[in-house]
């Protein structure tokens, strides 16, 4: 496996929602395909927490909530996402605000490697847009356009996404959503990457645009089949020669979000808990951190 950045282009529907300007009208089609993905629980005696790892954009035609998933989340009292999306209007602003480049900055290209330039060119160019398209991004926001454009033309679509499903579900039955965090500070991780850290994540994502397509469906199959193991291969893989990224997109909420895990059981009730599911996965996960500090996940086997 390739020890760069470049997984991350496609593990960014495991580990983060993808901004709205890079979201593409959904596609619909009835569920034919069986998928059984990982689903862990956390209780004591008057408090129960699932936790679901979901993967933010997928191709219509998987059959996931259902049995188990299902029952946990009919059983909850609340839903709790990585974030309640905002309106497009908010959610545009945030990615402006955070995405493009200060005024004098050079145009984006400038920026990269000169031996990289030609390909960033091609592949603006081949998602349809025009040379200069990006010419204010910084180079986070250009690498998730440039990952998530042709995903969404293969049929990957965030509409089709178990958080799109779960939310219209919790809604039809009057369950409050909530989340872990805001747009604000989920486009903020980004912002906060270095310079270096984030031109390393768009070189990569060029460098692996090619692969891309195969990369992404192996996840999803590994996701549908219920396999976390395999996904943190590719999400360790991918991230392991930028520590920063690493650190800031993964390891550091995962503590976050298992810190309000522990807070939670405090009160009882039944939560249905959903984040992307490179966050349940691995030595970092956040059953990891919560067995750092006693609290036990137990897989739920269906």
């Amino acid at each position: 496996m390739k020890n760069t950045l470049t997984a991350a282009a496609a593990a960014l529907a495991l580990a983060l929602p993808l901004p709205a300007c890079a979201q593409q009208p959904a596609t619909k089609a009835a569920a034919s395909q069986d998928a059984d993905p990982a689903l862990w629980v956390v209780k004591d005696k008057d408090t129960t927490i699932y936790l679901f790892g979901t993967i933010h954009v997928l191709k219509p035609g998987l059959s996931w909530f259902d049995e188990a998933v299902k029952t946990a989340f009919d059983k909850s009292d609340e839903v709790v996402l990585e974030l309640v999306m905002p309106d497009p209007t908010t959610m545009s602003g945030l990615v402006k605000s955070t995405g493009l480049a200060a005024p004098g900055t050079p145009p984006l290209i400038e920026q990269l490697p000169a031996a990289k330039r030609a390909a960033y060119a091609k592949a603006v160019a081949d998602i349809g847009l025009p040379a200069n398209a990006f010419d204010r991004y910084r180079p986070w926001l250009a690498a998730t356009q440039l990952s998530v454009a042709p995903l969404s033309k293969t049929g990957y679509d965030s509409a089709n996404g178990p958080e799109e499903v779960i939310s219209q579900a919790a809604k039809a039955a009057g369950k409050p959503v909530i989340g872990l965090e805001t747009a604000a500070q989920q486009l903020g991780y980004f912002a906060s990457l270095s310079q270096p850290a984030q031109v390393e994540f768009l070189t990569s994502t060029i460098d692996e645009l090619p692969t891309l397509g195969t990369t992404m469906q192996k996840m999803v199959d590994d996701w549908a089949r219920g396999r976390p193991e395999a996904l943190a291969d590719e999400l360790n893989d991918s991230l392991k020669d930028s520590p920063e990224v690493a650190k800031v997109l993964l390891v550091d909420r995962n503590k976050r979000w298992a810190k309000w895990i522990e807070q939670r059981m405090q009160k009882p009730g039944t939560v249905f808990v959903a984040v992307g599911a490179g966050h349940l996965a691995g030595n970092d996960s956040v059953q990891a951190q919560l067995a750092k500090d006693g609290v036990k996940a137990v897989r739920v086997k269906y």
